[in-house]
């Protein structure tokens, strides 16, 4: 559909449904989606062009203070009306505009996954990669936390939390999942079921497809709603309404969200497994009669992921945190191999169907602490540049990984154990990400300096409560 009718698409649904005002949405360099908002009449087919002036100083990762001017011009082809705001409002996302030249902004993420796009095209392997995330949240009652000079601690509570077992709560009727055997229960013990099914109602009205919803592993209200695949920057597009979506309606709810990869100890935490496969005039690629009925194209890709999973980790898992998610014993894969069906695997087949159009990959190191944009794309790179030169992947791994005998799980690489190690293997290892100037070099710097002086020396310096359980008695 083209861009004028999309407008006068959206003209026409901002007359029928009596709109108010339009909210603009973009993405920061990290991950989070800002926003402004502007009265109905100051909005014309222009703002489709010209757009809207703002800082871009004030957001993280972007520009200096005596260069901050910027632009971002809305995507007719992502509106929708924002169920959470009371006046009556339209919602689009934006693209992020360098005012003097009217270009796309290099570190705007959604640029750059454009660019993914033309560059896939433009090796004429695949004209489109679909990309299917499924994003794992926690749901709780009560979340407090605080880091000053002298003190630093958090709390949070769940009312499904095993923790509160025997609490008094007047009355206290049970039913609270028990650590990791949170998958799948009915209720009562899944509490969470008509929260999950408004979230999906809502997230259904915005035009975001489900296909299931259900409660995950941990205790203490882990939760899952899968939402269908897409190319690769509509998916992206509707990962971040999705979160929007979820966050909300918790909240309208009494209750908040978090997409924090590890927020509990001792339980599982949150991933974000990513199902990707490439198309070409409308037919599957990835299917053939190699292992796991995948095609050669398909064990070529699996083969780039796993060559670049440790560079790629610092964009898919970009957290201090996720690196508490990324460790033995639990089911987050921290070997790298691939296998059909099995989960401790970081590259998974998945073997639900037999049908050529269903035969994907699926990595399973991601986690929704992630900006979808950037990840994507860099997963996308990492799995091309395993097809463009043919990059054995290996023999697979169809044992539990987790009970291999020492000797055979040394000849098994591993992810990184920290963030900081993660950035040290993008900072030697981001050629791939180079290829069509999808990422720049100003990028690729800015995202490792942004994460070791934001985030990583963050933590390193400051006290942790845990630390005084260890070492106040020295």
């Amino acid at each position: 559909m083209n861009n004028k009718k999309l407008i006068a698409d959206a003209f026409a649904l901002i007359k029928e449904k009596d709109i108010k005002f339009v909210d603009l949405k973009f993405m920061d360099f990290p991950g989070q989606w800002q926003h402004t908002t502007v009265p109905v009449d100051v909005f014309d087919e222009s703002s489709f062009e010209n757009g809207f002036g703002f800082d871009g100083s004030s957001i993280r990762g972007w520009k200096k203070i005596n260069e901050s001017d910027m632009l971002i011009i809305p995507d007719p082809s992502t509106m929708f009306i924002d169920p959470f705001i009371k006046i009556p409002t339209i919602s689009f996302i934006c693209d992020v505009y360098e005012p003097a030249t009217k270009e796309k902004y290099s570190r705007c993420p959604r640029n750059i996954a454009e660019k993914a796009i033309n560059f896939l095209k433009s090796t004429g392997i695949a004209d489109t990669a679909f990309f299917g995330p499924e994003a794992e949240f926690f749901v709780f009652d009560d979340v407090r936390y605080d880091t000053t000079g002298n003190s630093s601690y958090f709390y949070i509570d769940s009312k499904e939390g095993a923790w509160n077992s025997g609490r008094i709560e007047n009355p206290n009727l049970a039913n609270k999942p028990r650590y990791k055997e949170g998958y799948f229960p009915v209720p009562p013990v899944d509490s969470l079921i008509d929260l999950r099914s408004e979230m999906v109602m809502n997230l259904l009205s915005v035009g975001v497809p489900v296909e299931a919803q259900h409660h995950e592993v941990a205790s203490g209200g882990q939760c899952e709603i899968d939402i269908r695949f897409q190319p690769l920057l509509k998916s992206a597009d509707q990962l971040l309404m999705f979160k929007y979506v979820v966050k909300n309606t918790a909240f309208q709810n009494n209750k908040t969200v978090t997409f924090m990869p590890k927020p509990i100890s001792g339980d599982n935490g949150s991933g974000m497994h990513v199902h990707v496969s490439l198309w070409k005039d409308g037919n599957p690629l990835f299917a053939g009669n190699g292992y796991a009925g995948l095609s050669e194209m398909a064990l070529h890709f699996i083969g780039g992921i796993l060559k670049h999973t440790s560079s790629l980790l610092a964009i898919t898992n970009p957290t201090t945190n996720s690196y508490k998610r990324l460790v033995p014993g639990f089911e987050a894969p921290v070997n790298l191999a691939y296998s059909q069906r099995n989960r401790s695997a970081a590259v998974r087949i998945p073997m639900y169907s037999s049908s050529p159009k269903a035969k994907r990959v699926e990595f399973r190191c991601p986690d929704p602490s992630s900006n979808p944009y950037l990840a994507f794309s860099a997963i996308l790179m990492a799995g091309l540049d395993g097809v463009i030169n043919k990059i054995n992947p290996g023999e697979p791994l169809d044992k539990d990984i987790y009970d291999l005998p020492a000797e055979e799980l040394q000849n098994v690489p591993s992810t990184p154990e920290s963030l900081a190690a993660a950035l040290h293997a993008l900072e030697v290892d981001h050629d791939y990400l180079l290829r069509g100037n999808v990422f720049t070099e100003d990028v690729i710097e800015t995202w490792i300096n942004y994460k070791m002086e934001k985030e990583v020396k963050g933590i390193a310096q400051k006290p942790h409560p845990y630390e005084f359980t260890m070492y106040y008695d020295v």
